[in-house]
């Protein structure tokens, strides 16, 4: 992937939909809930802060959890993306 998130974003793969209950019903495409997980693939520089540089708190790899209705969509080299801010990450998972 070749795009460099600015600033303090941060570039995740969202993970895919979950496509069948926990009890193995399967759903409806509009029955789907928006994932709010993801792979980090890329770190913007972060941003000034009162004249300090702020680093996302996130590296490339880490699995994240995220605002439902945070960041920007992209399709990019027929790839779906999710462009977030830094503080729209609310957790890593461990």
């Amino acid at each position: 992937m070749n795009l460099k998130p600015l600033g303090d974003r941060v570039i995740v793969k969202v993970d895919e939909a979950e496509s069948t209950t926990a009890s193995g019903l399967y759903l409806a495409t509009e029955a789907k809930e928006k994932p709010t997980t993801g792979t980090v693939l890329a770190v913007g520089e972060g941003k000034l802060d009162h004249g300090n540089l702020v680093k996302p708190q996130v590296k490339v790899g880490d699995k994240v959890i995220f605002g439902k209705f945070g960041g920007t969509e992209v399709r990019h080299e027929g790839e779906d993306v999710l462009i977030l801010r830094g503080d729209d990450i609310y957790a890593v998972v461990e």
